[in-house]
């Protein structure tokens, strides 16, 4: 397989972009290792989160440990589901996922429900909860992109634009992924035929540090528990819309010609939007604070007790050596 990648109008080429690298003798892929940097970036952004405002950072480590490990297993399940015809022959390839096949809406619905169930246990309260971690989630998603970047997989159909993006067409292991339109517009380099796509993981890697950066400056004007986790849901769902209408690797529901995840998008926008404008309306009518500012008042209040009750205990001989 040639190992270049090319981006012709920015005159970048990339001639060495493996799929994996040698250590002891074992084949390690990156595209687990940005996945697994990406998690372990975005717990560590939670539990800063978690620290900043006054939380059990253990008990966020918890629900981290717990989410990762059903959020990989969802996220397999949600493309096996999906792409059945690709497993349904040799289930054992189900559970070999070196060569890619993880949804990430698979692993971010069974996040999201591993996290709600951990919460009832812990009786910690689900929508604060959520505001906190939402905060790490698109810096996982940010990273994690880069794992179809070296697996040459997830990219969008033709495109001759400023980001176009040529890779070999012998290091396409998707099927269905190559189109007739890229066939016609093939370009054959030093002997190598290329076709020239859409970098959609580029795109969505972008987007992704969008959303994190609005989740980051937002964070200190949340006016209700569960403002965060809604802005995240309108803001990455309109971006995956888009995105997921450029590639060519679209998992479709059963029987339908119908992009699965471009319909959950869409649910996830819509209902985020409704539920902000509840919260909203709820939180001008009760009149609450943002929780930032109240928390902070509430620190300041539990200072100037404590040093009212320091000073009330402090004896005179204290106030003679003070004086």
């Amino acid at each position: 397989m040639t190992e270049t990648i090319r981006f012709p109008h920015l005159h970048i080429t990339l001639n060495h972009v493996g799929q994996y690298f040698n250590l002891f003798g074992f084949h390690v892929a990156f595209y687990g290792c940005v996945i697994a940097l990406g998690m372990i970036l975005g717990v560590m952004m939670i539990l800063h989160e978690a620290k900043r405002t006054g939380q059990s950072e253990d008990n966020y480590l918890d629900i981290a440990i717990w989410t990762l490990i059903f959020s990989v297993i969802g996220a397999r399940i949600y493309y096996v589901v999906f792409a059945w015809d690709l497993y349904k022959d040799n289930l054992l390839s189900i559970f070999n996922i070196r060569q890619g096949g993880l949804a990430i809406y698979g692993g971010v619905l069974a996040g999201i429900l591993t996290a709600f169930i951990v919460c009832k246990i812990k009786k910690m309260p689900f929508l604060l909860v959520a505001d906190t971690c939402i905060i790490g989630l698109p810096i996982g998603q940010m990273l994690g992109r880069w794992g179809n970047f070296f697996n040459r997989e997830a990219f969008g159909g033709y495109t001759d634009s400023l980001f176009a993006m040529q890779i070999p067409l012998d290091a396409v292991r998707q099927e269905g992924a190559v189109t007739q339109e890229m066939m016609e517009h093939l370009k054959t380099i030093k002997g190598v035929e290329y076709i020239s796509v859409h970098p959609t993981f580029l795109y969505e890697s972008l987007w992704s540090l969008g959303v994190f950066l609005l989740l980051f400056f937002m964070r200190k004007h949340v006016r209700f528990h569960g403002q965060q986790f809604l802005t995240y849901l309108v803001a990455y769902g309109t971006g995956r819309f888009w995105i997921e209408g450029l590639r060519t690797d679209q998992l479709f529901l059963t029987g339908t010609s119908i992009p699965v995840s471009q319909l959950l998008a869409a649910i996830m926008v819509v209902f985020g939007i409704i539920m902000l404008i509840v919260g909203n309306r709820r939180a001008a009518v009760s009149g609450n604070e943002p929780q930032e500012e109240a928390a902070d008042k509430t620190a300041e209040t539990a200072a100037g007790e404590m040093t009212e009750s320091g000073a009330e205990k402090e004896s005179p001989a204290d106030k003679k050596r003070r004086g």
